[in-house]
């Protein structure tokens, strides 16, 4: 048998792939994504935009001044935040041997990969910037430094004091009028946390030992990087109201398998040639909204912001 015929013959790879393990990749992307674990999820979009109001003023009421005062009047407004869902995708190259194996062993072999490098470019996108669509909001690291919504690691006694103290990133969550609802952390800080105490030597940290028990501080949620995305150069640890953060799947995970494609690198260089190499490609694409809303409070100012981050040291910035 030619080449040709042979690959031919393997592009009929697409009815390989199930229905329901399309549905099984959209399920695992949020639990590979801290962002995704974190945020609130909202109803699936039906179209490409959609819209939320936040609350922009706040109405004031009065005390009348007698019997026969004048009430006033006031007003209240709303602005819209926009979720865009924009494409999210990952080529994963596949052996051809691959395909002569039993459909469950592809899946095995290749489900993980698309789940984890989902995951990875969400987080990296949503918390750090990078690769962010135009149309996401700012990266939160990113706004939460330029909002000066930051402490630097041992500028407290302690590295309690830094998260949960008076001059801690939480403290500066709560400024703004929010409430801190979890915690995102470089892995690196879990052996700082371990044996964090209160002034009645009560522990403030809990280690994930089950799944039953996940890991928490102070009684919030707490997530490690785990895929090696955290720059921490610029931060160390993400405490913020999550439940202003949200997001929206499109519902919409396609594939396409390539046989006759060149697969470059980022450099431009050839790093697969598929019909040369007996290989095939499996390219996956899905649609996500994402945003970040900092509405109106009585106690927050213009600058506002429901995000903060614990930095590293000013001398260990630049490591």
């Amino acid at each position: 048998m030619t080449l040709d015929a042979k690959i031919i013959a393997r592009t009929n790879a697409e009815a390989l792939i199930p229905v329901e393990t399309s549905s099984e990749i959209i399920k695992e992307v949020p639990k590979a994504s801290a962002a995704l674990q974190l945020f609130k999820q909202l109803p699936n979009m039906s179209a490409k935009q959609k819209t939320l109001p936040i609350a922009s003023t706040l109405p004031t009421a009065y005390f009348l001044n007698g019997d026969t005062d004048m009430k006033k009047t006031t007003n209240a407004e709303w602005d819209k935040l926009t979720l865009t869902a924009e494409e999210i995708a990952v080529i994963v190259p596949i052996p051809e041997a691959v395909f002569d194996d039993a459909q469950y062993s592809m899946w095995d072999e290749i489900k993980p990969q698309i789940v984890e490098a989902f995951g990875v470019a969400i987080d990296e996108a949503v918390f750090f910037g990078v690769n962010k669509p135009s149309s996401y909001p700012e990266a939160i690291v990113t706004q939460a430094i330029a909002k000066k919504n930051t402490v630097a690691i041992g500028t407290n006694e302690d590295i309690a004091g830094d998260i949960i103290g008076e001059n801690g990133v939480m403290s500066k969550v709560e400024a703004a009028g929010y409430k801190v609802t979890g915690f995102y952390a470089d892995s690196t800080l879990e052996a700082k946390f371990r044996n964090l105490r209160d002034k009645n030597n009560q522990l403030l940290y809990t280690p994930g030992l089950t799944s039953e028990m996940p890991v928490s501080l102070v009684g919030r949620p707490m997530m490690y990087d785990e895929t090696g995305i955290f720059d921490s150069t610029k931060a160390l640890l993400i405490a913020g109201d999550f439940t202003k953060a949200v997001y929206s799947i499109r519902q919409d995970i396609t594939y396409k398998v390539l046989d006759q494609a060149i697969i470059q690198n980022t450099d431009g260089t050839i790093a697969y040639n598929l019909a040369q190499q007996d290989m095939v490609a499996l390219r996956c694409v899905m649609r996500l909204g994402v945003q970040i809303a900092a509405p109106v409070n009585r106690k927050g100012g213009e600058n506002r912001y429901p995000f903060a981050v614990l930095t590293p040291a000013a001398d260990d910035s630049d490591l």
